[in-house]
């Protein structure tokens, strides 16, 4: 076998390689062996019939399978002999000529090709020390606990039909079933065939419960609104619409029910106090997650900026073709243009493609991480995110379940964002941490703004 190198340049490279016919010939050999006892000629006795006859019957077909085998051992092979790992599947380039292909068939002539690749860069990681985050703390109020109390309350508290004369009123549960529509036409997710709102409860964009009040039941009404400009859906965010609204039913609330200790036991609380301990509990858990997002952020921005090395072209060109073909998919069937979006076509393509390189060097960054510090994912936090991903589906367990277990790629990515998460978790165990009190509608405004499609996707194979 002859290896010449002929292109390194950056990342890329390009060998010429040939194997001797006598080498091919060898291995053909070898093939013709292994199919010696398990072909039946007729005319010869079952692992009988002779190496030159075997040759004239199967000889170009178990040929073809040696070149294929010889291509993928010596390329491999070469790899490790240059200490080199490809980005991507190196390219193969054999010649066209018909007459050398022949030869080489027939076992007259050498193989000679060549093969073109990117290497991983070599990537020599940062002192994590060197990095300072602020950590997000949000104080929980007893203001705050007792407006989600008593929000927690009207919607959980008992009601009864107020009858077909009923009125929507202020604390009224209403069913409700709509379409909304923006510039006369609907929109997805702006739909529903029946469900359940408390009016007041703000669960529905300013100007929509307060629309309802008054409307009797089966009424129907045309309620306008305009999306808040910060709404978390990008799409929506700022748009004026219309939903045509019919009322289904009226429930109000029952008067004999307070919000007290008797209130708290129906839900399995030994009284009110414990319901604002369970209340606090799950607005700090929902803090936590909210300020590790941010510290995830900023852990991935400080990686980005104190690594600056170059990154294979073709995956980052793989990387940014996943992210334009979503972009594409929102702009022809969402009804959005690149010029509403203040930018052109060509501005966002180059922007996007940045956001591709930086996804590719940072997942090579935090696998580089992952390997020098031997940081892993056991089988037993892979289950633990399968079975979480299940629970996600109510009454789909076991669709979930067997999707995931007959796509191995799907199940294997779920192992991504945890080794994603205990590789930032690792650096700021060594970065200089403090703590900097925020409000929670700051610190959710600050997590919103970091969701621009910077982070790595959980499909990246680590």
């Amino acid at each position: 076998m002859n290896v010449t190198e002929t292109l390194n340049e950056g990342l890329r490279r390009k060998l010429d390689v040939t194997i001797p016919a006598t080498a091919l010939a060898s291995k053909l050999d070898e093939k013709l062996d292994e199919v010696r006892g398990k072909v039946q000629l007729k005319g010869f006795r079952p692992g009988k019939v002779p190496t030159a006859h075997l040759k004239k019957v199967y000889g170009r077909s178990l040929m073809s399978e040696v070149l294929q085998d010889s291509i993928n051992e010596t390329v491999s092979k070469t790899l490790e002999e240059r200490s080199e790992k490809a980005a991507t599947q190196p390219e193969i380039d054999l010649s066209e000529d018909q007459a050398l292909i022949n030869r080489v068939l027939d076992g007259e002539g050498d193989l000679a090709f060549s093969v073109s690749y990117e290497v991983l860069p070599p990537v020599t990681l940062m002192d994590f020390k060197t990095i300072k985050l602020e950590k997000p703390v949000v104080e929980v109020t007893d203001k705050e606990v007792d407006e989600e109390v008593e929000k927690f309350f009207k919607q959980n508290r008992q009601y009864e039909d107020k009858g077909d004369e009923g009125v929507v009123e202020d604390g009224d549960r209403v069913g409700l079933s709509f379409v909304g529509k923006i510039d006369g036409e609907p929109f997805e997710g702006g739909s529903a065939d029946h469900t359940h709102l408390i009016v007041g409860s703000g669960q529905f964009i300013p100007g929509f419960e307060e629309g309802l009040v008054g409307i009797k039941k089966g009424g129907n009404k045309t309620i306008k609104v305009t999306f808040p400009k910060d709404y978390q859906n990008e799409e929506l965010a700022g748009k004026k619409a219309e939903f045509d609204v019919n009322v289904l039913h009226v429930d109000g609330p029952k008067a004999d029910v307070e919000l007290n200790d008797e209130f708290a036991k129906t839900l399995g609380l030994e009284d009110l106090a414990a319901l604002k301990t369970a209340i606090r509990e799950q607005i700090e858990t929902q803090n936590k997650n909210l300020s590790q997002q941010r510290v995830k952020r900023l852990v991935l921005d400080a990686l980005d900026e104190g690594h600056k090395f170059d990154v294979p072209a073709k995956l980052v060109d793989a990387e940014f073709d996943a992210i334009w073909n979503r972009v594409k998919h929102e702009v022809e069937h969402h009804g959005k243009t690149f010029e509403s979006e203040g930018t052109t076509e060509e501005k966002a393509q180059e922007d996007y493609k940045k956001i591709a390189e930086r996804r590719v060097r940072l997942g090579l960054v935090v696998a580089e991480i992952g390997n020098v510090n031997e940081i892993t994912v056991s089988d037993e936090e892979h289950q633990q995110a399968l079975i979480a991903e299940v629970r996600r589906f109510p009454g789909q367990e076991q669709q979930v379940y067997d999707y995931y277990r007959k796509n191995p790629n799907a199940l294997a990515g779920l192992r991504a964002p945890i080794f994603e998460n205990k590789v930032v978790d690792f650096v700021v165990e060594l970065a200089e941490v403090k703590d900097k009190k925020i409000k929670r509608d700051e610190l959710v405004k600050l997590v919103r703004e970091g969701e621009d499609g910077f982070d790595i996707d959980s499909d990246h194979d680590h």
